[in-house]
């Protein structure tokens, strides 16, 4: 199994990219904010355990982490690879996952490092509203113009990590604890920082390349 990993900040563009990359490779797309979403929808001691933390602008704690995407990687099949989105997040995660891999003779293949500067990710993230059924994510000027979800019909509504004041303290928590990450996996040899910047297709097709060539 070919195994990738999307770097980058909130708001970098990690989640529309790999769903539409995993859709083109015939891969799995594994999102560890979705399944703090789901633990949330769940409402269990897990899940508001998770509500606050993220609410907070905080990262999940690694022990957390770790063990739901670990288990959701051990049920996928029939798929040619697996892209990891919004994990890793910290060293020790990394460290976690190389085991992991390790155990089952595999291995981080490929890490794609989505660049976006910070004044952009602040914009994109305080702009942002997300339907509350598919997820899709849509702008302030998108809500204005319509009621509900263009794929689902879903309600839209603005997540609570996506204020302001909460987005400040995301961006803040990412690049102390999450950009040491960038320097781990350049060391390695298998990073490929790619533009974020410009229309999503431009920004797909450089991620599909860096991917395919190996």
């Amino acid at each position: 199994m070919y195994n990738v990993v999307f770097l980058g900040a909130p708001g970098a563009g990690k989640g529309t990219q790999a769903a539409v990359i995993a859709e083109k490779m015939n891969m799995a797309h594994l999102a560890s904010g979705d399944l703090f979403r789901k633990a949330i929808e769940r409402d269990d001691d897990l899940g508001r355990q998770v509500k606050t933390y993220l609410e907070n602008g905080q990262l999940v704690p690694d022990e957390v982490t770790v063990n739901m995407v670990l288990k959701r990687i051990a049920e996928l099949d029939d798929v040619t690879g697996v892209i990891l989105d919004g994990f890793p997040r910290t060293l020790s995660q990394a460290a976690t996952l190389n085991l992991a891999l390790g155990g089952h003779g595999e291995k981080v293949d490929r890490v794609v490092y989505i660049a976006v500067p910070e004044a952009e990710l602040e914009r994109r993230l305080s702009d942002r509203w997300v339907c509350r059924g598919c997820q899709a994510t849509y702008t302030s000027a998108d809500k204005e113009a319509m009621e509900s979800c263009r794929k689902c019909g879903g309600e839209l509504y603005q997540r609570p990590d996506d204020t302001p004041e909460t987005v400040k303290r995301r961006l803040a928590v990412y690049f102390r604890e999450t950009a040491p990450l960038i320097d781990y996996y350049r060391q390695t040899g298998t990073l490929v920082e790619v533009d974020g910047q410009g229309e999503v297709d431009g920004v797909t097709a450089r991620i599909a390349r860096a991917i395919t060539n190996r």
